[in-house]
């Protein structure tokens, strides 16, 4: 897989998807702005993808949110099985204290199979969090709750997006 092209894609599926149909309504100011990182993860193991993960956020805590607000660390070579990648989604939380950046930067977590906790997989709404590679998108804690603060009824985002998914469906 040539690095260009995933990124490519999980650019589209950014600007299409996230960004088009509105689904995460905070995402649209950072592409427009160039401020969201794209680096494609080479790792074939989890343990590799970890030490990326490590050096992402702490590339992310380290420079400035006007230079790089958020980054996504597409890893297409491991954890393509969901039940692995959410166990993984411990792993990448124990980084974050690790590194004591817990309360600083958190994870969001995407993947082509992802289901959510008592859903079944066919259920329409996992589409939102549905990417075209496994991926894990780390944000910053500052910007999320300037951006929350910012924006009305945020408490609505996923509830709208689910509906948002069925109208597409139906």
């Amino acid at each position: 897989m040539d690095d260009a092209a995933v990124i490519a894609e999980t650019r589209g599926w950014v600007e299409k998807f996230v960004i088009g149909l509105n689904l995460c309504p905070f995402a649209k100011a950072a592409n427009d702005a160039g401020r969201i990182r794209y680096r494609v993860s080479a790792a074939s193991t989890a343990e590799v993808l970890r030490s990326h993960l490590a050096e992402e956020m702490l590339l992310l805590q380290e420079t400035s949110s006007e230079s790089i607000e958020t980054i996504i660390l597409i890893h297409p070579k491991v954890l393509g099985d969901f039940l692995e990648y959410n166990d993984f989604l411990d792993d990448a939380d124990e980084t974050l204290e690790l590194l004591g950046l817990t309360g600083v930067l958190q994870v969001a977590s995407f993947h082509p199979c992802y289901v959510f906790e008592g859903v079944s997989a066919d259920d329409v709404t996992n589409l939102t969090n549905r990417s075209p590679y496994p991926m894990l998108h780390l944000l910053r804690e500052a910007s999320v709750t300037r951006a929350v603060a910012e924006y009305p009824d945020v408490g609505k985002i996923s509830e709208r997006n689910m509906e948002t998914m069925r109208r597409l469906k139906g």
